[in-house]
């Protein structure tokens, strides 16, 4: 149903771009969003009626306060909230300081500290309008390089390709490569990614500018053991985690983890 929702409104459309040594595995459908998949997250803020969102917010501590969730960040004054729900990356929910140190029981603690993520690097590269990138895939999966799993012409890809709109091509590290350089210099990470970017596809032309973004958490390798999507840090208040950490990552473990949030704070409420 969530699929045929984002179809219906244009949001995801179905793959129909040329993409070289995807693996086929079978009962498996894969879609691009057009906008950008940031256009998923606005689509459903959209249905919320209302959700006043804050950007940029880099959380620190959390702590009881009068029966309430006293929320600190880096900057600005800290907030009180009736129910706090998080999903960032696992390793981040045990980098909180706070009360949810002593909150977290020991098995809980256990759990949570034997998930594992890889790490990568993205480069984005992006031209001007009217620039030609003469290759014959949309995307293509690199077998036999040590920097470079992932190459996209992204709008070709996601079908947006315009006489208007210049071209962009998005660089996917390998996880070797992401885990032995997680801490270098990253001009030196971009330099290195580009000369192999060159070997791979000679006839790239100079981009206009360039974006190399270190992932630290990319995707999930070992999920929560034996987790309903969730994991239930404190009733009275409720706090509660979730996301990809607690199921797998690709967009059905995502929804999956937030149907499990939205049944346990609904049961609370």
């Amino acid at each position: 149903s969530f699929y045929e929702e984002l179809l219906a409104h244009g949001v995801l459309q179905p793959l129909t771009a040329p993409v070289e040594g995807m693996a086929a595995k079978e009962g498996c459908c894969h879609y691009v969003a057009p906008q950008g998949i940031s256009s998923v997250v606005k689509y459903y803020l959209r249905q919320s009626a209302g959700a006043d969102v804050s950007y940029e917010q880099h959380v620190t501590h959390i702590s009881l306060r009068d029966g309430k969730w006293e929320v600190s960040r880096k900057v600005g004054p800290p907030e009180r909230f009736d129910i706090v729900i998080l999903t960032m990356p696992v390793p981040q929910v045990l980098q909180l300081q706070g009360d949810i140190v002593n909150i977290i029981n020991e098995s809980q603690k256990q759990q949570l500290e034997s998930v594992s993520y890889s790490s990568r690097y993205a480069l984005g590269l992006f031209y001007e309008a009217g620039t030609r990138i003469d290759v014959p895939w949309a995307a293509q999966y690199i077998t036999d390089n040590p920097c470079i799993r992932f190459i996209s012409i992204d709008n070709k890809k996601r079908n947006v390709e315009s006489p208007e709109i210049g071209p962009s091509v998005v660089v996917h590290t390998t996880v070797t490569f992401g885990s032995e350089h997680l801490d270098s210099d990253p001009a030196e990470v971009q330099q290195l990614i580009l000369s192999h970017l060159q070997t791979i596809v000679p006839s790239l032309p100079k981009p206009a500018s360039i974006k190399c973004q270190k992932w630290r958490y990319s995707q999930v390798t070992k999920a929560v053991p034996c987790c309903p999507g969730q994991m239930i840090l404190h009733t009275e208040p409720l706090l509660i985690c979730g996301g990809d950490g607690f199921t797998r990552s690709n967009f059905d473990g995502c929804i999956d983890s937030a149907m499990s949030l939205a049944e346990a704070v609904k049961s609370h409420l």
